[in-house]
């Protein structure tokens, strides 16, 4: 069925931050599918050319997000040779399950730098050419862990809260200019990052009873969120963090 036009994405195009696999791919793959041009991210060049190649892709863009200066020399150089990113989609992330007193300082260090310092990174890098044509798109990627908390995962618990709050400064800072930013939660879905999870039948007998919907969610559950929040359908929706989780957030 055709898009209707409130809800398309024709003529605009999407950068989507770790987008070689899992939720990002799954998000990339769904605007495409509602007309947008993808642009898809990632470290690994001949990872991201095997997912370009089968995505039919229309850009590449090879950098780490963690890097502030290298993610502002690609953006600039993306809206010099190539034309405007209208829709951010920053999904880069990461996990890492020990214990609060054992965690290790290296592994907070890198959630603090792949879940919120990139975020600021591509969202300012991407936000200031958004600002100067008065409009734009950034769709942040929270977690149901935005809300609320598990042991074993207190700093992600932490970078994904920031994400939330960051998504309302940004609202606060650029709706004025014409920007919506915006978040998305996830639930539990059945991602790489999750891997360890899915694989526990434990933990997946667990998660059964405590999610209303009974079950894990699947990636292409999420594209509905992300194109209403990329497309004209959500124009004075700003600084909103959506939940799609199964009603997993509104249960005790």
């Amino acid at each position: 069925m055709p898009t209707p036009e409130i809800f398309s994405l024709s003529g605009r195009s999407a950068l989507v931050t770790g987008s070689s696999q899992g939720i990002g791919l799954a998000l990339a793959r769904g605007m495409k599918e509602a007309g947008a041009k993808i642009i898809l991210n990632g470290r690994d060049e001949a990872k991201l050319a095997e997912v370009a190649k089968a995505l039919d892709a229309d850009h590449v863009i090879a950098c780490d997000v963690t890097d502030h200066e290298a993610v502002r020399a690609a953006v600039d150089a993306f809206e010099h040779s190539s034309g405007p990113i209208d829709i951010l989609v920053n999904n880069a992330g990461m996990q890492h399950r020990t214990p609060l007193e054992d965690f290790p300082p290296d592994r907070f260090e890198a959630l603090l730098q792949t879940n919120i310092a990139s975020v600021f990174h591509v969202g300012q890098a991407v936000a200031r050419h958004m600002i100067g044509r008065g409009e734009g798109k950034i769709i942040n990627i929270a977690s149901v862990q935005t809300a609320l908390a598990r042991p074993g995962i207190a700093p992600y618990t932490m970078t994904k809260g920031a994400v939330g709050n960051l998504t309302k400064g940004m609202a606060t800072d650029w709706a004025k200019h014409g920007l919506q930013c915006n978040a998305i939660a996830p639930g539990y879905f059945d991602t790489p990052l999750n891997a360890a999870l899915v694989s526990d039948p434990e933990f997946s007998a667990w998660l059964e009873k405590r999610t209303p919907a009974g079950r894990w969610g699947r990636v292409e559950e999420l594209v509905g969120a992300c194109v209403f929040l990329a497309s004209p359908a959500s124009s004075f929706v700003n600084g909103h963090t959506l939940y799609v989780d199964g009603g997993i957030t509104a249960s005790l």
